[in-house]
C-alpha cells in the first residue's frame, strides 16, 4: 500500500535526511545493469519493472528465482563475480551531479543534515569516505540500526529523533517508492529525485518530484519540499 501524501505542516524545516543509494551516488542504476547482463549471458531478460521491487529495500525481490538451476547451485561463486564487477564499477563512478553542492549548501544554510538507508553502515561508509562526505552528516542511520527497513518508517523516525527534532520538521530526499514511502509514512516532507532505474515507478503525482536532479540547487528542492 503506498502511504498517504504529507499532509500540511506549520513547523519550519529544520532538517534534510538523504537516502544514500541511487539519491546521492547512484549504485542502483549500475548494479541493475550488471544483473541484467548475468540474465542475458544465460538466456534470460531481467524486466525493469521486477528489479523496481527490491529498490530501496531488501527481500522484496529475489533475482536469483529468475536465473537458470545450474547458476543458482554456483550461486556462492557467481555471486562473488558479479559483486567484483559491481564494486568495481562503482568505484569509478562520481556522485551525482549536483549533489555535493546541495549537501554543502544545506549546511551553510543552517539546516541539520542526516542519512536513512536500507543499506549496512559498512557499503556506506566505503562510499561516504571516497568521495568525503562522512563529516558533511550529523547522523547516519542504517539497516544496522534498525529492525525493519524501508518501506517502514522506522528509518526516518530514528533520524529525527537521532537529530532531537519531529519528523514534521524534516523533509526526505529520496529516488525510490519504497524510500519516498518510509519517509511519508514517518511523518516527514518528502521530495522525490528519481534516477535512470526509478523514474517510471507509480509515484503519486502529489509527491513533489525534481525529475531534472540537483540542477536548481537547494533553493529547487526546497521549494519543492514546502510546496
Amino acid at each position: 500500500m503506498v502511504a498517504r501524501p504529507p499532509m500540511p505542516d506549520a513547523r519550519p524545516l529544520r532538517a534534510v535526511v538523504f537516502d544514500f543509494d541511487g539519491t546521492i551516488l547512484d549504485t542502483e542504476t549500475r548494479e541493475f545493469h550488471h544483473w541484467q547482463q548475468l540474465y542475458r549471458e544465460h538466456g534470460r531478460e531481467l524486466g525493469l519493472a521486477d528489479w523496481q521491487r527490491g529498490i530501496g529495500t531488501w527481500d522484496a525481490f529475489d533475482p536469483w528465482a529468475g536465473l537458470p538451476d545450474h547458476v543458482r547451485a554456483d550461486r556462492e561463486a557467481v555471486r562473488s563475480a558479479l559483486h567484483e564487477r559491481i564494486v568495481s564499477d562503482i568505484a569509478g563512478q562520481d556522485l551525482r551531479p549536483g549533489v555535493r553542492e546541495v549537501l554543502e549548501a544545506v549546511r551553510r544554510a543552517g539546516l541539520r543534515l542526516a542519512l536513512a538507508t536500507s543499506s549496512d553502515r559498512a557499503w556506506v561508509t566505503r562510499w561516504m569516505e571516497q568521495h568525503g562526505l562522512a563529516e558533511l552528516f550529523e547522523v547516519m542511520v542504517t539497516r544496522d540500526d534498525v529492525r525493519r527497513v524501508k518501506p517502514d518508517p522506522e528509518l526516518y523516525v530514528l533520524a529525527a529523533e537521532r537529530l532531537g527534532l519531529g519528523t514534521g520538521e524534516c523533509v526526505a530526499v529520496e529516488d525510490s517508492l519504497n524510500g519516498a514511502t518510509a519517509a511519508v509514512a514517518a511523518g516527514m516532507r518528502v521530495v522525490v529525485v528519481p534516477n535512470d532505474v526509478t523514474r517510471t515507478q507509480p509515484f503519486p503525482p502529489t509527491w513533489p518530484r525534481l525529475d531534472d536532479g540537483y540542477a536548481g540547487g537547494l533553493g529547487a528542492l526546497l521549494r519543492a519540499a514546502e510546496g
